[in-house]
């Protein structure tokens, strides 16, 4: 009985530096419990005190145990942390770069599972914390930047751009494709000299460029600004 009570002391002893050398946190009060029962299961022990040793080794096992699973949860949390952390600057990025108005679905999703991922992380859910970021991170993995197209135009001399609504209109930024002119005289028309004379713009007229297929606009035209080509990915 002493030999078996001996060895069990021994190695509770032995799984408690073990278990402090590894992973350790200064509250981990469980395992400083575990440590103190196995010291003095050892003193009852060696003053001939086997029944109060047994006493003190049970609970230094029980502790132990304890430690254990707490140590388990705070390396859960350590890892969600860093997961969430990844699919916050995932989702700001998103936002970033316009995803809500170009990915509307997407990011929409991608913030519902970022919200319920913060939720379970507050009921110390860590699991299910960590599978709603995971979620976030595969909701947004495809979406990308997309270059803006200005969404207004400024009219110019004629002698030094040529503008008339066909030529704005075949412009790579505006939509690629002279014929699609009328598209800028039905939205602007109001603001012509003359309203059912599409030819006659002045010089200053602040046009607006209608999203014509879904195409995300913002902005007026900056000759120093590079711009996408309308109709292209």
């Amino acid at each position: 009985m002493r030999r078996i009570l001996s060895i069990f002391i021994a190695l509770l002893l032995s799984a408690g530096l073990v278990s402090a050398a590894s992973y350790s946190y200064k509250n981990n009060t469980y395992l400083k419990l575990a440590q103190e029962y196995s010291v003095k299961a050892q003193k009852a022990f060696d003053a001939g005190e086997y029944a109060l040793a047994e006493e003190y080794a049970l609970k230094a096992e029980e502790n132990a145990a304890l430690s254990d699973e707490f140590l388990k949860h705070m390396k859960n949390r350590e890892d969600v942390d860093s997961l969430m952390a990844t699919a916050k600057k995932r989702l700001d990025y998103a936002r970033s770069i316009h995803a809500d108005e170009n990915y509307p679905i997407a990011f929409n999703a991608a913030a519902d599972y970022y919200q319920r991922a913060l939720e379970a992380y507050d009921k110390e859910d860590y699991e299910n914390a960590a599978d709603y970021a995971r979620k976030v991170l595969m909701t947004l993995a495809q979406i990308k930047e997309m270059r803006i197209l200005p969404q207004y135009y400024v009219v110019q001399p004629w002698e030094t751009t040529k503008d008339c609504l066909w030529n704005i209109a075949k412009r790579p930024y505006v939509y690629n494709n002279p014929w699609l002119w009328e598209n800028l005289y039905e939205t602007n028309k109001d603001k012509f000299p003359r309203k059912n004379d599409p030819n006659l713009i002045v010089p200053g007229m602040k046009l607006e460029i209608p999203s014509i297929s879904g195409e995300f606009r913002s902005g007026t035209y900056d000759p120093n600004e590079e711009y996408a080509t309308y109709g292209e990915d």
